[in-house]
């Protein structure tokens, strides 16, 4: 499909979208609007389809550059401008869009197949709605925005030069554990500055999210976020129960595995330094030196997998549509955001020359085959997914690499790369449930105080924790949260990682017995976008939706016997 297919039919052409007033006589058509035939409502939300894409495609090119340069204040406020004076314009106009579809009795006699999804969205979404929270969510999306500027500038001086937080995790690969504690202890150091900033960014974050709430007649903002989340096949009790079964069948394995890395390092105790080292004392695995170099070995895995894939890949590399090395003023973290009008995606990482910069293109890389699949959809609203299979898609990309590792590493490193990435997706269920446990605390217990979250931290770090030794550094476990983006900036959307890691292992499990048929059932359940309800994208898969205790575990053991079987 060309771009020339992407082509406006409703929005003028060649109009850009960046001011409320180029915006709002759009609404007013949509409002206006007869559609009391089937036809004449269909057509109408394909229109309103186009100018949302539009919209979000001026947002997303705007956020995507500030992303790249948190220190142009231009960019910044660029940005800024247009969260705060033309989404919160927007907002209440998209309502009285919604409302004009529920109140439709023509509603009903859509296509049930095609439209049940959309319908049951557009409900809740009126549901929720209030005017009163707009502002509020305004002024969550600046408030996030100034906790990646406070990381962003995050900077240390060390081997003689300025140095990321991100570039500054090569050291903590390294044999020598003197040079590995003298860098954590520096970053740690770094980050404890902005500790009281970062306290007051996310103060102001629960008491706005409390408001929104409360606005909203619900009462905490736990039930705020599942309604907004539109999490309609699971609940928070759903995911307590998976904090569980995490408790019961991956956190002994990860104490497991932290049992022997301490026995191979020879040490007492493990240090929260000694975690990334090759628990061998070999040189740390680096797989490429250059993003280029990176972006070449991603493109021949691809290829391996399937080649469709990999010209999808070529033609984001041949476009542009990546920004992946680390430097100063760059937001911290990895994403895929796609461009809605255009349908493109765009991948953004902080490559420093580490195998986990080979994992997370691979993963965006996931998300990204996800938009391509898609670009096809007419609505906007099934381009993409609900995030727990937006996820499956990325993680079982990881997992369908594995055993094409050998582009990268040869020899003994192949075998480490495969146990680094499998000992992560283990240690990736805790870190999970304790991030996860830690949300449903903090906005069930409204009116906590500071030291009250930190103990309800500190408890679930023991609950959950693989036994790291913090003795003499407290300070720095006390406030290992704020490294955690997703608390500041998407509250809640966190467990679906671990959700969807269990769909992931299942299309692994399924590859191991017939490569190609779960590869094609995989691409199958990409190009359905969100037009499904959750359960079924999981089945197009040909996996479960279902994170109980009797689907986690098999696959967590299954997981430690493909450690057991590689070579040291």
């Amino acid at each position: 499909m060309t771009q020339a297919e992407f082509a406006r039919r409703f929005v003028q052409k060649g109009q850009p979208l960046d001011a409320f007033e180029k915006i709002e006589p759009y609404f007013n058509d949509l409002l206006q609007r007869d559609v009391s035939t089937p036809a004449a409502l269909e057509q109408w939300l394909l229109d309103s389809s186009e100018l949302a894409a539009c919209i979000s495609e001026e947002r997303t090119d705007r956020y995507v550059r500030m992303t790249c340069h948190t220190d142009d204040e231009e960019l910044e406020k660029r940005y800024l401008q247009y969260v705060e004076e033309v989404v919160p314009k927007c907002r209440p106009l998209w309502h009285k869009l919604n409302l004009k579809y529920v109140d439709s009795p023509v509603a009903a006699k859509l296509p049930k197949d095609r439209y049940f999804v959309l319908d049951r969205s557009t409900r809740a979404a009126v549901d929720l709605y209030r005017d009163e929270n707009v502002p509020l969510l305004t002024e969550q999306t600046k408030l996030a925005q100034a906790y990646q500027k406070v990381c962003g500038a995050m900077t240390v001086e060390y081997d003689g030069r300025e140095q990321t937080l991100q570039q500054m995790a090569v050291y903590l690969e390294r044999p020598d554990r003197a040079v590995r504690q003298e860098a954590w202890e520096l970053v740690s150091k770094r980050r404890l500055q902005d500790r009281d900033e970062l306290d007051k960014i996310f103060d102001k974050l629960i008491a706005l999210r409390g408001q929104l709430a409360a606005n909203a007649d619900l009462p905490d903002y736990r039930e705020y976020a599942f309604r907004a989340y539109q999490r309609f096949d699971y609940t928070p009790e759903d995911c307590l129960r998976f904090h569980d079964a995490i408790e019961q069948t991956a956190v002994p394995a990860v104490r497991r595995l932290n049992e022997r890395r301490k026995d191979n390092l020879g040490v007492d105790t493990l240090r929260p330094w000694d975690v990334a080292v090759d628990e061998k004392g070999r040189d740390p695995l680096r797989p490429f030196e250059s993003v280029d170099e990176l972006t070449g070995l991603c493109s021949k895995i691809f290829t391996r997998v399937d080649p469709k894939l990999s010209k999808q890949f070529g033609d984001m590399v041949t476009n542009g549509f990546l920004d992946l090395d680390s430097r100063k003023g760059k937001a911290p973290g990895g994403y895929q955001s796609t461009y809605d009008e255009s349908r493109h995606p765009f991948i953004f990482m902080n490559a420093v020359g580490l195998h986990r910069d080979l994992e997370t293109l691979l993963h965006e890389g996931g998300h990204s085959f996800h938009a391509y699949a898609t670009r096809g959809e007419e609505l906007l609203d099934y381009r993409s997914a609900p995030i727990e299979f937006c996820e499956v898609a990325s993680m079982s990309m990881e997992l369908l690499a594995l055993n094409h590792l050998d582009v990268a590493y040869k020899g003994a490193d192949l075998a480490r790369a495969q146990r680094k990435q499998l000992e992560g997706i283990i240690k990736l269920f805790p870190w999970v449930a304790t991030i996860d446990a830690f949300q449903h605390w903090i906005y069930t217990h409204p009116g906590h105080t500071h030291e009250q979250r930190t103990q309800q931290w500190l408890a679930l770090e023991q609950r959950f924790g693989g036994g790291i030794d913090y003795s003499g550094y407290e300070d720095a476990l006390r406030c290992g949260w704020h490294r955690q983006l997703h608390l500041f900036e998407v509250p809640f959307y966190y467990v679906e990682y671990a959700i969807a890691q269990l769909g992931a292992l299942q299309v692994w499990q399924n590859a191991k017995r017939d490569a190609a048929g779960a590869v094609a059932a995989y691409r199958r359940a990409l190009a359905l976008g969100g037009s499904k309800p959750l359960p079924e994208l999981f089945k197009a898969a040909g996996v479960r939706f279902d994170f109980g205790h009797d689907t986690l575990a098999p696959l967590i053991d299954a997981v430690e016997k493909e450690l057991n079987a590689l070579p040291d």
